[in-house]
């Protein structure tokens, strides 16, 4: 696994992990409503969007054009054109 990989991992899981931390925090405490909604907002989109990565079509673009990569790096050399004069 690449360390790429390994950081999208360890950054998914710990927007899980805030999302639903601050869903605990909003249940037990209501202190300040306003700044605790607006961080709700903002950790919801990111766990949209990190459940979409992981569960929709990105992932398999990703590996897509991960094998895409993989198969250019593996062609022959290609000779070079010759080049004609235009006469």
């Amino acid at each position: 696994m690449k360390i790429k990989e390994k950081f999208m991992y360890a950054f998914g899981a710990v927007i899980v992990i805030s999302y639903f931390t601050v869903l605990i925090i909003l249940a037990v405490q209501g202190n300040n409503p306003d700044a605790l909604n607006i961080m709700l907002g903002v950790l919801g989109s990111a766990f949209s969007m990190v459940v979409g990565y992981f569960f929709g079509s990105s992932l398999s673009s990703a590996k897509k054009d991960e094998a895409i990569s993989t198969m250019v790096q593996n062609l022959p050399p290609t000779p070079p054109n010759p080049i004609i004069p235009i006469q």
